[in-house]
């Protein structure tokens, strides 16, 4: 049945938004892009003079051997910074240290669970701590006969040892495969099968609302139906909860390969086309497909949309525990002034999504900032937990999804305005569109 021009008029019209909403006057300031003016002479310059934009933005990061040519381009293909090698692992973790970072926060990870005493539990974990990990873990995926270009399939919660497995991963140069926990056996064993990939890092369980996430459980199933895999290690997380059994010859146990791996792992010099990892979305034809990222163009892309998005501002003790330098390419004033501390950087989303491979650990290391991990769900053990972590650990830039935006609306504003969010400067959604009425409250 048509319905008459005046009403669709009235029903588009309520989906368009034309307000505009400009920066305070301080923010603007102090932005590394401070105006629209100011962006859109770099976007010029990105557009005009490729090769040179990018191999400015490339020169802020480390490069075993440099590039000899910054784009080889045959339509649809695209090479990145041909001839050079480098090491995404090297770039979030030893380009700090190298810095005398290795004391500065790289990840503060928070777990949905209370402790004992009713208190949050929080892990600090910095540069230092986290390369150490990363580094054993390395040896411990070497031991296990892994070696450059294997790809290893990841399905973990929201944990340190997430972090760690996909770093050691990128250190030695086998691509990972990280599967988002909240997904099923099939999907399990269709990713360990198109990767064919014999190993598989999990937990035993996760936390989410309280409850039990049996990954464990998961993993065992899912290869009842492949008979790739002949290695699963395991991280305990939530030790008998998870009810799942080791099967002999095939399980590990994370914490005592740990103990007997070297500290000592060189990150391997990757060709800057070598794949990085497989991440799998889905596609007109409802079967999921794997997206194949390559290392340099990738690395130099997250850390300059991270940047630039987040207005993101490192450590540099060089500075005298103020913010890191401005980079020469943004064509800044320099004598803008700058905020007196690094950003504390929180993104919602699961690692297991682009977003959180992006926008939790390959694009924030690079920048120095620390990028908080929650565990949890944003309503337990109460609707005001987002709010609460925020202020408790002083989140400057706060990055989550329109759904999650409007589940904070219905369940009202009392939650938010009995916490203090005068650290917050940038607010930043993604994951699908978001309605006018949620983007004002948010605002």
């Amino acid at each position: 049945m048509s319905q008459p021009v005046e009403e669709a008029s009235s029903m588009q019209s309520v989906l368009q938004e034309d307000r505009r909403f400009p920066p305070p006057k301080e923010f603007a300031e102090h932005a590394l892009v401070q105006s629209p003016e100011h962006y859109r002479a770099l976007h010029r310059r990105s557009i005009e003079d490729p090769a040179a934009f990018w191999a400015d933005v490339a020169g802020d990061l480390h490069w075993f051997e440099p590039w000899q040519e910054v784009l080889e381009y045959d339509a649809p293909d695209a090479k990145w910074f041909v001839g050079g090698t480098t090491n995404l692992a090297y770039n979030c973790l030893d380009r700090q240290i190298d810095a005398g970072l290795a004391d500065a926060t790289a990840i503060i990870w928070e777990a949905e669970a209370l402790g004992d005493d009713g208190q949050p539990v929080v892990e600090t974990w910095s540069y230092g701590r986290l390369h150490e990990a990363v580094c054993r873990f390395a040896n411990v995926l070497k031991a296990q006969g892994v070696k450059k270009g294997d790809v290893v399939t990841i399905y973990m919660g929201m944990v340190p040892q997430l972090a760690v497995a996909m770093l050691a991963c990128a250190r030695i140069g086998a691509p990972h495969s990280i599967i988002f926990g909240g997904f099923s056996a099939s999907a399990i064993r269709d990713r360990v099968e198109d990767g064919a990939s014999r190993i598989v890092i999990t937990c035993d369980g996760s936390h989410r609302r309280g409850k039990v996430v049996p990954l464990k459980a998961n993993v065992d199933e899912a290869l009842t139906m492949t008979d790739r895999v002949d290695t699963v290690i395991v991280y305990r997380r939530v030790g008998e909860a998870a009810g799942a059994e080791p099967v002999e010859g095939r399980d590990l146990d994370w914490d005592a390969l740990m103990a007997d791996a070297s500290p000592d792992c060189p990150a391997e010099p990757l060709d800057s086309e070598d794949l990085a990892f497989i991440l799998y979305t889905s596609g007109s034809t409802g079967k999921p497909k794997g997206i194949m990222h390559t290392t340099g163009g990738y690395m130099v892309h997250t850390y300059l949309t991270s940047k630039l998005s987040f207005d993101l501002r490192g450590h540099d003790p060089a500075a005298g525990g103020r913010v890191g330098d401005v980079p020469a390419w943004l064509d800044r004033p320099a004598d803008a002034p700058r905020p007196d501390r690094p950003d504390v950087y929180w993104c919602t989303a699961d690692i297991g999504w682009i977003t959180g491979h992006s926008y939790i650990i390959y694009g924030l290391l690079p920048n120095r900032v620390p990028t908080l991990m929650f565990e949890g769900a944003p309503n337990h053990p109460a609707p005001d937990r987002f709010w609460d972590i925020i202020e408790r650990h002083g989140v400057t830039a706060f990055y989550t999804a329109p759904t999650a935006i409007r589940a904070f609306m219905k369940w009202g504003d009392a939650h938010v305005e009995k916490h203090d969010l005068s650290s917050l400067r940038v607010l930043g959604t993604v994951g699908e569109p978001i309605n006018p009425e949620a983007w004002m409250w948010y605002h």
